[in-house]
């Protein structure tokens, strides 16, 4: 049995090799705005993340009935609203503009399938206080690109950890997969973690 993660996250694969298990990576394409135009409007923040994890696993999910596959998605909620990757230098800097400073919630939504169709989908959530960068360090880091595919547009484990003052919650869930979260689905499916410890 393998841990099958669906995604194409550097972050996420070093978070379950560093503890032990070499994910089989399937990246998935999913029309992440097709699936939110699906939800009903006003529904909450938590329950998108997670539509969208489950969306990413379950696109995959056929491919390995003998496995576990994990689907997760993040996205930074401030002032109310949702906020996926900026994707580009000038929008990094906007929104650090923003949120330099300020106190945010990131959101990260999980979905586990195991054997037999078993399913566990949760979403981690973890305060994050940013710090308030100067315009001359907002700028430099916009321009390493490192942000521009991260949900809110910032790393904690690379040169985004310069800029974070304070984290309250799962430190795994803001770098892209909460391992407490993924234990809890797997003791739920009667597996143990160290069944997919490399040995």
């Amino acid at each position: 049995m393998r841990l099958v993660l669906a995604s194409q996250s550097p972050s996420r694969r070093a978070i379950l090799r560093s503890a032990g298990i070499e994910p089989h990576l399937h990246p998935t394409q999913v029309d992440e705005d097709a699936v939110r135009s699906r939800l009903a409007e006003g529904t909450p923040p938590a329950e998108v993340v997670a539509a969208l994890a489950r969306a990413k696993a379950q696109a995959v999910a056929q491919q390995y009935p003998q496995d576990v596959v994990v689907g997760c998605d993040s996205m930074l909620l401030l002032n109310g609203e949702l906020q996926g990757k900026p994707h580009t230098e000038e929008e990094t800097i906007r929104r650090w503009r923003a949120q330099a400073g300020r106190t945010a919630e990131l959101l990260t939504g999980h979905c586990v399938l195991g054997p037999q169709g078993r399913t566990q989908v949760d979403t981690a959530r973890t305060t994050i206080t940013f710090a308030q960068a100067t315009e001359a360090d907002i700028a430099a880091y916009a321009a390493t690109a490192e942000p521009w595919e991260c949900a809110g547009a910032f790393t904690l484990e690379a040169l985004g950890g310069w800029f974070i003052d304070r984290i309250e919650g799962d430190p795994s869930s803001v770098i892209g997969l909460s391992l407490p979260l993924v234990r809890r689905a797997l003791y739920s499916f009667g597996l143990n973690v160290s069944d997919f410890w490399e040995s």
